[in-house]
């Protein structure tokens, strides 16, 4: 087949179709290499530096705890819901110690539950424990440091001896929160666990995020402030220059004001001269060349910059150096050498 025929009959992919995939490749390479290169950029890293203590500090925080861990993460004493029992007079009891009871519905497995507050009751001696009949069904597990290696042997003794005598109160589980209390206190003489109070404190993340966020409120507060006194320097800066141009330009007009009276006054002089036939006296000179000054200083007031203040001083200079002509016209005095016309 011939491409003439190929083209004809539709067979082959036509070359629109040839490239969209190498298009779409091309636009998601594209796509790759922009946020490859914004993550390279200092903006990019400090974002995912955020990102990875963002996700420690939920990691460490407890967020992915179930609810018994979450619970025993801050306080001494759970019990399951629906239990009738007083929550807060049995962390009472418990006090500081480094002791966490875990009452549990009867049935429960006490053996994962042991599992999932490793993390959240670290450093302490959990009794977990059930109502099995007219008794306690009960697994210890002893977080204390080093329990998995060279402190194993005062581990399980500590498991086996925390929960001994809390049988004869099975109906009363404040009364077994006591005697496990008391377990836990001869531990600590016979120097089985170590003694020290528990201690509860945010994670070292969270530590790290509120320092962050008080450093970055106060450089933002910071730059506010410094950008504040600069915007504010800046345009006390401005409103001086506008009121200075304003004050120059009020001046100009003032001048330019006073010269056309001045103008005005010679003009019955000058008509009383130029009316005498063949007059060519030096007055009716110096009044048409000042005439002719002052028209081309209107001229230039009418193409003047305000904001510029060198050209506004100029030609204030200039209107007063005619107006010191005009004067001189009005005394009759000769025609002085800064009396010239000034060349614009």
């Amino acid at each position: 087949m011939t491409r003439s025929d190929s083209r004809r009959t539709g067979a082959g992919p036509s070359r629109r179709q040839r490239a969209d995939p190498s298009r779409r490749t091309g636009a998601g390479a594209s796509r790759r290499q922009r946020v490859v290169g914004l993550l390279g950029t200092p903006f990019g890293l400090a974002v995912l530096a955020c990102l990875a203590l963002a996700g420690w500090a939920v990691w460490s925080g407890g967020a992915l705890d179930g609810p018994v861990a979450r619970q025993v993460r801050t306080t001494s004493f759970y019990a399951d819901p629906g239990l009738d029992v007083d929550r807060a007079a049995a962390e009472r009891i418990i006090g500081n110690r480094r002791l966490v009871v875990i009452l549990r519905s009867p049935g429960a497995d006490l053996r994962d539950t042991c599992k999932q507050v490793h993390r959240a009751a670290d450093g302490t001696v959990v009794l977990v424990l059930s109502r099995d009949g007219d008794d306690y069904d009960t697994y210890g597990c002893a977080l204390v440091p080093g329990y998995d290696k060279k402190n194993l042997g005062k581990a399980a003794a500590a498991e086996m001896i925390i929960g001994r005598g809390i049988d004869t109160f099975a109906d009363r589980p404040l009364e077994a929160v006591k005697v496990i209390a008391v377990n836990y206190d001869r531990l600590v003489k016979a120097g089985t666990v170590p003694d020290g109070a528990r201690t509860i404190s945010p994670s070292l993340p969270r530590f790290l995020l509120a320092a962050a966020a008080v450093t970055g409120v106060v450089a933002g507060a910071s730059l506010l402030y410094l950008g504040g006194r600069r915007a504010g320097r800046l345009a006390a800066a401005r409103r001086v220059r506008r009121d200075g141009l304003t004050d120059s330009r009020s001046a100009l007009s003032a001048a330019t004001a006073g010269l056309a009276q001045q103008i005005i006054d010679l003009d019955p002089q000058y008509a009383l001269l130029y009316g005498r036939q063949g007059d060519d006296s030096g007055f009716a000179r110096r009044y048409r060349q000042l005439t002719s000054d002052h028209a081309a200083l209107l001229d230039r007031l009418a193409t003047l910059d305000d904001t510029d203040e060198a050209a506004v001083g100029k030609l204030t200079a200039h209107v007063e150096s005619l107006s010191r002509r005009a004067q001189a016209l009005a005394d009759k005095q000769p025609e002085r050498h800064d009396a010239q016309p000034e060349k614009s």
